[in-house]
């Protein structure tokens, strides 16, 4: 299986998080179903030009929040979720944390960022 997965380097968020993120935002979003069998961490990491600590990190606090299984000889999966999921309060959250390091890189203040999705949200 093919899992869309990105590394912005301009982003000061580390790799390890950054798989993470998008890791359970796929989970989350139904993207990746229960059952799905993620990339090798080698593969995952040779994919990205990451270290493979660095995606090893990221499976084992996917797995540490019950998103993920890992099984030796078995890989790792998708984790068969309760009938209530975490909150999509904890994906806008992370989406927001992902928005002001990116908003920070380009040398906007948290308030600048904040009017400017106002101003976005406005538009919709």
């Amino acid at each position: 299986m093919s899992v869309a997965v990105t590394i912005d380097l301009v982003d000061p968020t580390p790799p390890f998080e950054q798989v993470r993120r998008q890791l359970t935002t796929l989970i989350e979003t139904g993207q990746l179903v229960t059952g799905d069998r993620l990339p090798s961490v080698r593969q995952l990491a040779a994919d990205l030009g990451l270290a493979t600590g660095t995606v090893a990190r990221a499976y084992k606090e996917l797995e540490g929040s019950g998103l993920v299984t890992t099984r030796r000889g078995g890989g790792t999966r998708v984790a068969a979720r309760p009938a209530a999921g975490p909150a999509a309060a904890t994906l806008l959250e992370d989406a927001a944390e992902s928005y002001l390091a990116r908003a920070r890189t380009l040398g906007a203040t948290p308030e600048m960022a904040v009017r400017a999705l106002e101003r976005a949200a406005r538009r919709r």
